[in-house]
């Protein structure tokens, strides 16, 4: 007699959602090192505006120019803001996900648990059952043998 597990359909659901939560905090911390990238991208930008806002002043560039530069300067520093923005967004999205993958593990594992105690419980029985039958047979053989 084999061990069939009679909530084993749960038990598979409740490891398709962790694998599901899995994938989901990894589409998370992907989108996260995006936005960090993207950022990084932007801080990289406003700086070489910086050097050629502070050159353009040097050459005595007009005033139009400069003021050019600035307005551009200005943008970025506000994509920047933005930018912080969506990274702490981001960052609270992955943490989000991961709460919900150890949640997802943990009633994965108690299902898993359970299946364990019932798989341990079945093989006890069985154990006992064949046990129960060798004692039988050892009684028919005795009483056999004592007539």
């Amino acid at each position: 007699m084999k061990f069939q597990y009679a909530f084993q359909k749960i038990v598979d659901l409740k490891t398709n959602e962790k694998t599901q939560a899995e994938w989901m905090l990894s589409s998370a911390i992907g989108r996260l090192q995006e936005e960090k990238k993207s950022l990084e991208e932007l801080l990289e930008s406003r700086e070489q505006m910086a050097k050629q806002l502070q050159e353009a002043a040097e050459r005595r560039a007009p005033v139009s120019k400069i003021r050019e530069f600035q307005m551009y300067a200005d943008h970025l520093q506000q994509c920047i803001e933005r930018k912080y923005s969506d990274v702490a967004q981001a960052d609270s999205n992955v943490q989000m996900k991961k709460k919900q993958l150890s949640h997802k593990m943990l009633d994965e594992k108690v299902w898993l648990k359970a299946r364990d105690k019932a798989k341990s419980s079945f093989q006890q029985n069985m154990l006992l059952r064949e046990q129960n039958e060798l004692d039988e047979m050892a009684t028919v053989r005795f009483a056999m043998k004592a007539r």
